[in-house]
Order: C-alpha cells, then structure tokens, then sequence
C-alpha cells in the first residue's frame, strides 16, 4: 500500500475539487524520494537478461546456452525447450480463449526482437555478459517488414469498423467540388521515461510483483490466470509510474519469464527491459494509411465523404488503429463511407497509444478539411464552422455536450486568426515563411465501475484507499481534493492509498476512463462515511449534538458544526473522540445495487463492464480545437512550432493545473508526432534500427514553443457524476495535422506522410 500525505499549497480553496492544488507527489519525484517499482529494496535478488532473435520469421531449431551457463555468477537459462507450464489468459474484455498453453519464449519466430530465452544470473551484469553467450541456430522464412513492403497488400477487412450511412459513393460523384488524397503515419513508440520491467516474489503460493503497472487489477488477474493459481495469492504494487502512454497497462511476455524463475529458483527476480527492448517487447502505435475523398457545394457544404484505412498489425494477432474513429464524428455530412483493413507485417502486436485510432484518424480528416478550404478558396475556420455536426449523425444521437464550435471560436480569438492572409507563402519574417493551420480533435467518454474506501481515523484525518494507480496524472491529488470537499476539511488533512492491487477495485489508467470512474467512486463513498458519522453524532449518546434537535450536521472549513448555528463546534478528531470511536470505515463503488462478489471482480479486472460513448442517451466526447504557427527556414527547409492555441471542451475540471499539463502534454507529443517521431524498418530483416531515444527523436525543451491552453467546456453529468469529460488521450489528437496545415500554409507544400521532415519539403 502506498500512502501519499499531502503538503498544502496556495488558499484553501485549492484543495476543493475545482482547484489549482499542486500535485502531491510532485515533490517526492523532484527530490528522489519517489520509490518505483523497479527501485523496491527486494533482499537476495537475482537478474534476468533477455535474449531476443535476430530474424523477424521464422523457427527456433536450437538454443545453446552452455557457454552463458559456464559463465562466473549465471544461475539459470531459460529456452524454448522448457516446459514453463503457463496457460492462456482471458483477453481484456476477460473472453476465455480455447485452452491451451501459453509460451512466452516460443519456438516460431513471428518478429525481430522476439523474447526467445533468457539467462538469470546473481547480478546484471553477469547475465548481461553471459545473455551474450547464447547461440541460437534459426530456420528462417519469409517475411513482411511493414506496410511499405511490396509483399503487405491490402490486408483484411474489419467487419465491426465498417461504417456507413446514406449513399456516398453517389454523393460523391454528383459533387461538384471533389478532392481525395492519401495519408500515412509511420510507425510510432512510446518511450516512456521509465523502462519496463518487475521485481517477482514467491512466498509459498503467494506472489508479489513489483511492477509499473496502468491497471493492477486487470494484470494481477492475468498473471494469475497465466500461472494458474487464484487472483488473490497475487500482488501488484505500482505506487508511481515513469510514463505509461498505453503501454503498461497488461502483463507482458518478460513478466511470465521473471516469475517464472523466481519460481525456479525460489528467490527474487528482478527483470528491467533495455531501452532497445522497449522497441519490441510490446507495440506502439501502428503505421497506417487512409485514403480520403470529400464531396461539397461550391459553397462548401459537406456532401459525402469516403474513407479507406489500414494499419499494420503482428501476424499472430490483430489489432486495428482505427482510422476511422474521428473521420465519422467531427462533421455533418448525410453520406458517408469508412472501411478499415489490418495488414499482418512480422512486427510485436501493436498496442495502445495516446489517443489510439482518434489521433491518425484526425489528422486524415483535419488535413483533407484543409485541402478542400484551398480547393474552394475559403478560410478553413469558415469552412469548419459551416460544417458544423449538430448531432452524432453516426449514432442518430445527440452530444451530451459539444462546445467545439466555442473552442474553435475562442481559441481563434487568442490566436488572432483574423490577422491571417490566406494565400499560402505569403506570411514571413525576413528568409522565414510563417504558416498558420487548425487541427480539430476529439476523444470518446468512456466510463467504468470503480470502488473505493473512506477512512475517518480518531485523530481527524480522512483516508482515501484505492487500487486505482497514478502515473503523473494526478489521481492522488484529486482523490484528495474530493475527500477534502465533502467533508470541509483542508486537503493536507486527507491521506491517499493506492498502486495496490489488494486495495479497493478501480478502472484502468487509460482511455481517459480513470479520473470519472474513481472520483464518482471517492465522492460516494465520502458521502456515505460522513452520512454515518452524522448519524452517530445525532444519535450516540456520547455525542454532544444528540441534543441540539439537530437533523443534519455541516462539514466546513474543518469543523462539523449544526446547521443553525447551535452549539457545539467541534473538529473532526474531536467529535470522534466524543463517539469514543478509533475509526469509521466505508466502502462504495459504482456498479448497480446488487452486484455480488464475482461481478465486482469481473467489473475491475476486466472491460466487461467499461461503457462506450452512445451506450446511453446520448453520444458523449471531449473535443479540440489546436491553432497552431510554424516558422519555415526558406532556404534549408526546417520547421519550428514557434506558437500554439488549443481550446479544450473537456466538462469540468477536477484540477485545472493538473488537467493544463495533462494538455501540454499531449501538444507536445502531437509535435513529436508531426515532426520528428517515425520508426525506421530494415526491410532486409524487419528490424527497427532506430531502437534507442539517442535515433529515436522525440521533442526536447528547445522544440516546444509557448503552448497556451483554454477550458471552453462545461460540467456535463451525463458523462459522469461530478461532471468532468476525459482530459489525457484528447490533447494529442489534431495536432499533427494542425502543424501540417500550418507547413502548407507557410510553404505551399502539402506533406501527407508523417513526420514532416526536412527532406520532403527541400
């Protein structure tokens, strides 16, 4: 269990939900105090090393690993030949495959940088030196490298992500004004801060991981469906996590490699991924690439618009980007056609990553926006607001809340887009072309049950616990901030627990699904906990407000007092001292009356409970609008974001400080996206040669501009019950293609293929 004690900072009103309550674990990770999963002291640890192929297809027909075992400290090697006895897991949504063994180190070989061994040895570097030791004699097939090898075709149809409505094939070709173009984006990873990786403990039948984790409940069931053993004897303990992105949020194969010979050996094992593994232990985000027609009046009404995509995914699973998922909701248009294919490449299964499927389905249809503007002669802000969709025209539903028209009409206004010349290159500083574009997104609500404790202890602190974790999001701040409004007390008052998969069942890190999932489960459970203490307090006759006639208490500035000013007063340790009481204890979550114990396990270990955004009433989105200003060196082709304006409809927001970085953050990977992140594939052997952040080019501070961001939204308590909208995945989503239109309007060049690199405007 972890425990975060906050420190106050600013007026008290920050530490109400709604306030600018500085992160309370802030200070921990800018002073080292912050422990990591990976730095947990774990006595007689032993290490494991990975040994990955060096073909990207074919079969493992012998692993020799006497060298490596003869090696000073080595004390055991791990191969395709041994029988590590693991079964098949439930997927996500917790769907029970056919039974049958699972092989995290297997024999076939599907792609470059596959986990085929290991070696376990008494410290790194011994199983480093001895992991370089084992000879492997490979059978090699044939293979495709990525969606650019002649040999990928056209892949295979996604029944589920065909869209349709109207006719608009028809539509399209009765349309007097026509474009369509293609665009792509490469393959892309998420190089988080903090590597992969876990510590593994063994306590009889009992076992400990120590491992960043997005969803320790969900993991924790996996692993123990992948050993066998019931989900209780496992332990998950992540209290703070380097970056996640999408990428920790299941066990992966090095994970079953580790147990395992902790298992073996019957000592701890510590497994840390290196970075060049990071690359292929599990999957960024896939390349794609979409093909887009618009139809329109001369006008610019929008008559049709069709859709072709396709995204890489692994030969032994799929998983689709979906190109798709912003392209059917951003605009009205009565006819419209998508389809999307996945393409089997000898690469890791893909995986999610930062606004998944939204974010290259944004920047096809933002980029194809602005193409038509030019086509037409019209201002792209004009042409987006003309187009304007008053209802989810693919669901029939109407927004729960939409203020995108407002973000655009706002953050146009701090941007100054007025003062714009349309004509491209005709912006500039001296030999630097100036190039000023828009890039409109959205991301899904999507809710899921959670569950959570409320502690009040005799000395008057309030305890928040849950499983729910934090990886810079900021969910120990706002879990406080909730405990702390309902019951009047100052934040530093409020102690919270979590990263523990023995504590109370939350949702996953991811989606944006987390913050409107536990705090509607904080908020209840707080309310219930100062219900009971109202009642004792109006009933036990120890208490000194059974007397007052009383029907109610109020909760304020730190002291619970009767509503009509009788005596007493008292604080919150001081009325538990009255009721001779040590402590109140109350847990809520937020499924339906009468959920018994295995559909609660069900609801936080699997995504059979999460809901979409139009499972209900309404079709419910956070939306954006990003105005972005690029500088152009005219005669060497570099682009610099030198300004960006992005107005965010996101509800309410539980902590504005906290939810502004939440936005910059993903404005500054959408940099990254657009200018320099692409994963370079030898086509001669599927491997990715740019498997370090020295190749791998991510934005520095030195590539980010000043980056001003602006709420437009308002509480909406259809998407959940304190009003607030998803803020992580939408920040990212149209910021590519908001550079990308700046570029063109800067250069007269339009670049459809991320990143926008030099080269290609030269």
């Amino acid at each position: 269990m972890t425990m975060m004690e906050p420190r106050k900072h600013g007026d008290a009103s920050d530490g109400t939900v709604g306030g600018r309550q500085s992160r309370f674990e802030g200070n921990m990770k800018v002073t080292g105090k912050a422990t990591y999963a990976l730095e947990y002291p774990v006595e007689n640890l032993a290490y494991a090393v990975l040994v990955q192929s060096t073909i990207p297809a074919g079969r493992v027909l012998e692993v020799d690993v006497s060298a490596a075992l003869a090696m000073p400290g080595v004390l055991l090697a791990l191969t395709p030949d041994d029988d590590l006895g693991l079964k098949l897991s439930a997927d996500w949504g917790g769907n029970k495959p056919v039974d049958g063994p699972y092989y995290p180190l297997p024999r076939d070989v599907q792609f470059n940088g596959q986990s085929i061994a290991a070696v376990v040895a008494e410290n790194r570097e011994q199983a480093t030196e001895a992991a370089r030791l084992v000879r492997v004699t490979y059978e090699a097939s044939e293979h495709v490298a990525d969606l650019n090898d002649p040999k990928a075709g056209e892949g295979k149809l996604v029944e589920p992500l065909s869209i349709a409505w109207g006719d608009a094939e028809a539509a399209l070709a009765a349309s007097p004004v026509r474009i369509e173009a293609e665009y792509s984006t490469p393959r892309e990873y998420h190089v988080a801060m903090e590597p992969h990786g876990l510590t593994a403990k063994w306590d009889g039948d009992q076992l400990t991981i120590w491992e960043p984790s997005q969803w320790s409940h969900g993991m924790a069931r996996m692993y123990s469906e992948w050993f066998d053993m019931p989900y209780e004897n496992v332990r998950i303990i992540s209290p703070f996590i380097g970056g996640g992105f999408g990428s920790k949020g299941q066990p992966l194969a090095y994970g079953a490699v580790a147990i395992v010979a902790a298992r073996k050996l019957g000592r701890p094992v510590k497994l840390a991924v290196t970075r060049p593994q990071n690359f292929t232990s599990y999957g960024g985000r896939a390349g794609t690439r979409q093909k887009i027609a618009l139809g329109a009046t001369e006008d610019g009404i929008l008559q049709a618009i069709v859709h072709r995509g396709a995204s890489e995914t692994s030969v032994y699973a799929d998983w689709p980007e979906q190109t798709g998922a912003a392209t059917s909701i951003l605009y009205k248009v009565e006819n419209f056609s998508s389809q999307h294919r996945v393409v089997p490449v000898n690469s890791v299964t893909p995986g999610a990553l930062r606004g998944p499927g939204k974010n290259p389905s944004a920047y096809g249809i933002e980029c194809a926006i602005e193409e038509l503007a030019y086509r037409l002669g019209m201002d792209p802000l004009e042409l987006r607001l003309k187009n304007y969709a008053d209802h989810d025209y693919q669901s029939g539903k109407p927004w729960s809340t939409r203020r995108l028209r407002e973000a655009l009409a706002e953050g146009a206004e701090a941007f100054g887009w007025s003062r714009r010349s349309h004509t491209p290159r005709s912006m500039r500083d001296g030999k630097t072309l100036i190039g000023w574009g828009i890039g409109c997104g959205t991301f899904p609500v999507i809710r899921a049950p959670s569950e959570a404790m409320i502690r009040i202890l005799a000395n008057g602190r309030v305890e928040v616990v849950s499983g729910a974790i934090d990886m810079g999001q900021g969910t120990y701040t706002i879990l406080a901030q909730s405990a702390a409004e309902v019951f009047g007390i100052p934040v530093d008052q409020v102690e919270v627990h979590l990263g523990d998969s023995r504590l109370p069942g939350s949702a996953i890190a991811g989606g944006s699904m987390l913050a409107g999932s536990i705090m509607g489960a904080v908020h209840k459970a707080a309310v219930a906990a100062r219900d009971e203490l109202i009642g004792l307090a109006l009933s036990d006759a120890n208490s000194p407000f059974r007397d007052t006639g009383a029907n109610t208490l109020n909760f304020a500035e730190g002291r619970v007092a009767a509503p009509r000013g009788e005596a007493p007063s008292l604080t919150l340790a001081e009325l538990m001292s009255a009721l001779k009481r040590e402590e109140i204890e109350v847990r809520r979550n937020t499924l339906p009356d009468g959920a018994n114990a295995q559909e609660q396990l069900q609801a936080w270990t699997t995504m059979a409970r999460v809901q979409g955004p139009t499972m209900g009433d309404f079709s419910m989105h956070s939306w954006c609008a990003h105005f972005a200003e690029v500088r152009v060196d005219e005669d060497f082709g570099t682009v610099r974001v030198s300004r960006m304006v992005s107005a965010f409809d996101c509800g309410r927001l539980y902590n504005p400080k906290l939810v502004e970085s939440q936005w910059r953050g993903g404005i500054i990977m959408g940099i990254g996206q657009a200018l320099l992140e692409e994963g370079l594939i030898d086509q001669r052997n599927g491997r990715t040669v740019n498997n370090n952040v020295g190749d791998y080019l991510v934005p520095t501070n030195s590539d980010i501009p000043d980056i001003q961001v602006i709420s437009v939204g308002v509480p909406d308590h259809n998407a959940s019950a304190l009003g607030g909208k998803g803020v992580g995945e939408v920040g990212i989503v149209g910021v590519a293609p908001a550079i990308a239109n700046a570029v063109f309007h800067a250069t007269g060049k339009r670049i459809r293929d991320l990143p926008i690199a030099l080269e290609k405007l030269l």
